[in-house]
């Protein structure tokens, strides 16, 4: 594979640098879906100034795949001048690669099948939903799902709800099928999910920089989708797990190499 040349400096430029390679004919057999922060700036078109405004940095950039892809992806970022760092694979080669770019100071992993963090999200089947990054929903359970979660991740979920709304389908909305199915069966990945929401509702106040219809918009989606999860029937493993609760730790601890 020939070289595409030395990585930008800018983040927003060099993952429209890298989206614009993955689109070219020899590469087009290649998924690799965004995630994290730069997934959520990529996908809010309207509402992606709300990170600069309160106060959200990209660190690195991550993408979603398929192990399949594995070999095709590491010749590609290899050829886009990026290093694969070796211990990482030794330790994580079947569930993720990292890539450093020792100039600009950051990198990009790359998740296969799964993101496994405090909870896991099952993506087989769903990265061809969009050509771009993960879809809606899987973004937004990527950080409700965060059980320790971080105001940055707070932030981007307020963006995600500020531009878009919850329906029984993918197409420009967090599909709220994959939502339940997930929540209404696993009772630590339920807990997580709604104490962050919780918490997000407390958080929206201190925020400025939103307008009062923002507020009133986010908190809208917010109700909407606490009745669905709280009304759809829960599974028989979702109720047993629930007579345990909180005496048994619900989630997992998560590793040093998390997403942005």
């Amino acid at each position: 594979m020939d070289s595409y040349g030395k990585p930008k400096t800018d983040f927003n430029e060099e993952k429209e640098r890298l989206l614009l390679l993955l689109a070219r004919d020899e590469n087009k057999d290649i998924i690799m879906r965004l995630i994290g922060a730069l997934a959520f700036y990529t996908k809010c078109n309207k509402f992606n100034y709300l990170q600069a405004s309160l106060g959200r940095e990209f660190t690195d950039i991550d993408f979603a795949s398929y192990r399949k892809f594995s070999n095709r992806i590491i010749d590609f970022l290899k050829s886009c001048g990026y290093e694969k760092d070796l211990q990482v694979s030794q330790l994580f080669g079947e569930s993720r690669l990292l890539f450093h770019d020792f100039d600009n100071k950051r990198h990009i992993d790359v998740f296969f099948d799964e993101l496994r963090f405090s909870h896991t999200i099952d993506l087989k089947g769903r990265l061809e939903k969009d050509k771009v990054t993960i879809p809606l929903a899987e973004l937004f359970l990527e950080k409700m799902q965060i059980a320790k979660i971080n105001e940055k991740d707070l932030i981007d979920t307020i963006m995600l709800l500020r531009e878009y709304d919850f329906a029984d389908k993918d197409e420009n909305y967090m599909n709220m099928n994959i939502i339940l199915d997930i929540l209404t069966t696993d009772w630590g990945f339920w807990k997580t999910v709604t104490d962050n929401l919780i918490t997000l509702t407390s958080y929206i106040d201190r925020y400025h920089q939103l307008k009062s219809e923002d507020k009133g918009i986010v908190r809208e989606r917010i109700d909407k989708i606490m009745k669905a999860i709280e009304k759809t029937p829960k599974s028989l493993k979702w109720k047993l797990r629930s007579k345990i609760g909180t005496k048994v730790k619900w989630y997992l601890e998560v590793d040093e190499l998390t997403i942005d």
